[in-house]
């Protein structure tokens, strides 16, 4: 049972981050129209660096889909976390309304990598040549 409910939780998950990487490429959903000046400065500036946001949508999009399967949930667990981490800390600072919605997210990334921690094990242990 609980590897049902692991697998629902990802799957919408991934797709969550698939579809938000995409949006980055095609820009498909419309900005709010009531977004916070401090949003708006900030993603002004984001669109300034070329890069970042293509970096971003394509580490959602493999993220997303490494999420949905579970052999490879481990690595897309620990892809997506650092931009996890920036989502969290932009609603934290900027746009507070969206804090519920990335805490939930946030649980189910750090319950994805405890779930898979056996895995991550062989690159911290210590290793001697």
């Amino acid at each position: 049972m609980k590897n049902k409910i692991l697998f629902v939780v990802c799957l919408l998950f991934g797709l969550m981050f698939i579809n938000a990487g995409l949006n980055k490429f095609f820009n498909y959903m419309p900005m709010p129209k009531d977004m916070p000046a401090s949003m708006q400065k900030l993603m002004a500036a984001f669109m300034q660096i070329g890069w970042l946001i293509p970096l971003v949508g394509f580490v959602e999009v493999v993220g997303g889909v490494l999420v949905i399967f579970n052999k490879y949930r481990a690595l897309g667990a620990i892809m997506i976390l650092p931009v996890m981490v920036g989502i969290l800390l932009v609603n934290i600072f900027n746009a507070p309304s969206g804090l519920p919605l990335a805490l939930v997210l946030l649980a189910i990334n750090i319950w994805m990598i405890i779930d898979n921690y056996k895995k991550y094990l062989p690159m911290v242990s210590a290793t001697t040549i």
